[in-house]
């Protein structure tokens, strides 16, 4: 019987592509020997400073401290643990059923995952940023700034190693074994010493299904 081995992924709620990926990775646990465990990242952290960004950008990245100082003081009362089931109740929400960005989604996924919805006061304060860019540095140190969400880190080909990437950025998310030939030839790449880059031009959104 193979181990199980970990796979971390970072992500910050409002990003439609991270919720994606989340999406496929849980496919992938399917079907691979794998367990993969989440983490906060911020876009609203890695854009601080950035005044040249659009105005609505802007505004969204004001917005988005909310959602993942939510998850940072979910994950401190609970265990990092409760963050799986935190972002589907938070990610459907927000992706799917289109919520705004505010109390009422974050006390209804606290309510969901059976948090304390008092915990939705954290999105209006800054008590846990040491903490969310603590999370946020840890994911985002291995691949560098110039890219965003979502981050994974996996085994490394070699035993004891780590490799980490940003993407893949894919829609609709696979399922069942398309899932994992993905993961398998995601890993390839990105364990291959010197690789960095394979894109192309997006003419497609996020479906979400």
């Amino acid at each position: 019987m193979t181990d199980r081995r970990n796979v971390d992924m970072w992500f910050d709620p409002i990003c439609p592509w991270a919720w994606m990926t989340s999406r496929w990775l849980l496919e992938v646990e399917k079907v691979r020997p794998l367990d993969v465990s989440f983490n906060v990242m911020s876009l609203s952290v890695l854009n601080e400073g950035r005044d040249e960004l659009p105005e609505q950008y802007r505004d969204l990245m004001e917005k988005g401290w909310g959602p993942v100082r939510v998850c940072i003081a979910a994950a401190e009362a609970g265990g990092p643990q409760v963050l799986r089931d935190l972002y589907t109740a938070l990610g459907n929400r927000i992706h799917l059923e289109k919520y705004e960005l505010g109390e009422k989604l974050y006390t209804e996924a606290l309510t969901e995952v059976g948090l304390d919805p008092a915990l939705a006061d954290a999105a209006g304060s800054n008590a846990w940023d040491d903490a969310l860019r603590t999370s946020h540095n840890a994911g985002m140190k291995p691949v560098g700034t110039d890219v965003g969400t979502p981050v994974i880190h996996a085994p490394g080909p070699e035993e004891g190693t780590t490799v980490a990437f940003f993407g893949p950025v894919v829609t609709p998310s696979p399922k069942g074994e398309a899932a994992g030939r993905l993961w398998d030839g995601v890993v390839l790449v990105a364990g291959t010493p010197g690789f960095y880059e394979l894109k192309r031009t997006r003419d497609l959104g996020p479906i979400f299904e």
